[in-house]
């Protein structure tokens, strides 16, 4: 690449990066909208606080960049890199980011109200506070992420990964995560009242003082999970896995336990549970119950439903190099 071209270059990335999301045209004196377009390479560029606001961020690579408070709401970054970026507080409400990598970026306390992200990757990112309500990340990577205290009410995860990731205090409250994985993760206090976590494997996590009231877990996999003073109240549990939990304290007032398997499971000091509920479960010789109630063997046991789940994109790789960096004021 020439001198010039590499001067063109910066003089458009500065231009881009400061402009205002409408302009005036003063020849007629009427307002003309502007549309910027980003692409190539910005590794560690400084935008913190910047008004990007609708802008088109398309196959470039922000690796690094610092990006804290800025405005982004309405941005689109496709196939785009912020691999280990700063947007710590920064404005992605009602953005579009399909296929984007935003692996191991801070985005502690960001807005991602409403946002697109299939198959985005998020993986060992800072997500603490962050706000994903409405949210629709089908299939998007969350393993080994901080998510502590992140808002995720109403949210679309299906097939979402989220592995080893501390979602301590989260809130999925009427969120969509059916065939998600959260194996291992951890959920001590996280809320997932009226979630649907149809056929979501939740294997081996810490899910104390979780709340599933109401919740859908159906053909889930709880097995070797704690679930220590879980609430389950009126959640269904329907041909759900429990074998080798922990359930101490837990609350299944009014659960549905319809073909759940309980086997090798310790409910001796669980809470709510009836005769009724245990006749339709599928106990063995190890399963220890409160006093006064027994369990019941199934024969064929087997998942009744299987729910399918949507195969999480593979993350995109950051482009190999600038391509081009223009902005287009019509």
């Amino acid at each position: 690449m020439t001198k010039r071209s590499n001067r063109l270059l910066t003089a458009a990335a500065a231009f881009v990066a400061t402009a205002a999301v409408a302009g005036h045209a003063f020849a007629f004196e009427k307002e003309v909208a502007r549309q910027r377009s980003f692409g190539g390479s910005c590794v560690k560029c400084e935008l913190s606080g910047r008004n990007m606001a609708g802008a088109r961020i398309v196959g470039a690579n922000f690796s690094g960049a610092a990006l804290v408070g800025a405005n982004l709401r309405e941005a689109r970054f496709q196939a785009s890199s912020f691999e280990g970026a700063d947007l710590s507080r920064a404005d992605l409400s009602d953005a579009g980011m399909s296929g984007a990598n935003f692996s191991g970026a801070n985005l502690s306390s960001a807005r991602l109200r409403a946002t697109e992200a299939h198959g985005v990757h998020f993986g060992s990112a800072n997500l603490t506070r962050a706000d994903f309500s409405d949210a629709d990340a089908t299939g998007a990577n969350f393993k080994n992420a901080s998510m502590a205290g992140a808002v995720l009410r109403s949210a679309e995860v299906r097939g979402g990964m989220f592995g080893s990731a501390d979602l301590t205090k989260a809130i999925f409250n009427d969120a969509d995560t059916t065939g998600a994985n959260f194996s291992r993760a951890i959920l001590r206090s996280a809320s997932f009242r009226s979630a649907s976590l149809k056929g979501a494997m939740l294997s081996k996590v810490d899910a104390s003082a979780a709340n599933f009231t109401d919740a859908d877990l159906t053909g889930a996999n709880l097995s070797g999970g704690r679930f220590i003073k879980a609430s389950f109240r009126s959640a269904s549990l329907k041909a759900a896995m429990l074998s080798g939990g922990s359930f101490e304290g837990a609350d299944f007032r009014d659960a549905d336990l319809q073909r759940a398997v309980l086997h090798g499971v310790d409910l001796s000091a669980a809470r709510g549970l009836t005769q009724d509920q245990l006749d339709e479960a599928c106990a063995d010789a190890r399963t220890k119950l409160p006093p006064g109630l027994s369990g019941k063997a199934c024969h064929g046991v087997r998942m009744m439903v299987k729910p399918h789940a949507p195969r999480p994109p593979a993350p995109p790789s950051p482009p190999e190099a600038p391509r081009y960096f223009i902005a287009i004021v019509p």
